[in-house]
């Protein structure tokens, strides 16, 4: 099957993201939202994404038009329909992916291939709600998208093997790397990174160290590039917390226990960079530790 047209549901930071690196590619895309202001947003996000590529010769002038073209948006679900290939982003949130999906299913065609972008819910499980588990996989990408080499490839029970085949190329067309994992848990990276980001909310919140001397060591003393609570800002300590309780639940092993500390902080609604505020302050000229 060759993929021509690509659906992306949500347009968000991963949403907006995705439609970027496909576009790009020379796929067409149909970016989805519930609303209008997101999607002009995204939009935004993408042309000046895409014009920092421009100015660090990653792509001509002329390229960057191109991608621009290729991307429509809608805020009618059922406009997807025609896709070849669908990819849900939105809210990390099994009811809400469910839903999607269930909306979705009339108006496609027989060959769609579903997929979603999931960071840790259960790929075969999603897939049984749907007409087509043989056609559903999970492909996630990492944030920021447009930057980030990585792809996961996660097979439910009943994914097939041409829809493997088929999204193996689709990675390598889009000039990124698969990473094939079982439909466990949070997959590879997120089973691996998010205990630790967990552990370094512990390690605040036992007082061991400061938010500033958490992420200082941790950048000096093992050369991550990001300190592990400037990280959890980052991707957002909702999103964090929700991948926590994934694990803990679907593992039940008290290792995998969320932080109460990164509890408290999203139930404060200081859910990182997206909200202004989380174990740092971003109102400010720099960023401030809020502990």
């Amino acid at each position: 099957m060759e993929i021509k047209k690509v659906g992306v549901v949500g347009a968000g930071q991963m949403g907006n993201g995705i439609a970027h690196v496909f576009a790009a590619a020379g796929y067409d895309v149909l970016m989805h939202d519930i609303s209008e202001d997101a999607l002009d947003k995204a939009m935004g996000i993408i042309r000046k994404n895409l014009s920092r590529q421009v100015q660090r010769e990653k792509l001509s002038e002329a390229d960057m038009n191109a991608a621009l073209e290729h991307i429509a948006t809608t805020t009618t679900l059922s406009d997807l329909g025609p896709s070849d290939l669908i990819i849900e982003a939105a809210t990390e949130r099994e009811s809400v992916k469910t839903a999607i999906f269930e909306d979705l299913l009339p108006h496609l065609k027989p060959d769609t291939i579903l997929t979603s972008n999931t960071s840790s819910i259960s790929i075969t499980r999603l897939a049984s709600r749907t007409d087509r588990p043989g056609k559903f996989m999970g492909f996630h990408f990492m944030n920021p998208v447009p930057v980030m080499q990585l792809v996961e490839l996660i097979r439910g029970i009943a994914t097939d093997r041409e829809t493997y085949d088929v999204l193996l190329g689709v990675v390598e067309k889009l000039g990124k790397t698969a990473a094939s994992a079982e439909d466990f848990p949070a997959f590879i990276v997120n089973r691996i990174l998010m205990p630790m980001i967990n552990e370094a909310v512990y390690t605040l919140y036992e007082g061991v160290g400061s938010v500033e001397s958490i992420d200082q060591s941790m950048k000096l003393g093992a050369n991550h590039p990001m300190g592990p609570l400037e990280l959890a800002d980052f991707i957002g300590l909702d999103t964090c917390l929700a991948i926590m309780n994934v694990l803990h639940d679907g593992l039940a092993d008290t290792k995998y226990r969320p932080c109460p500390l990164l509890t408290k902080y999203v139930e404060a609604g200081w859910l990182g960079r997206k909200t202004e505020r989380g174990f740092y302050d971003y109102r400010g000229e720099t960023p401030v530790p809020t502990r």
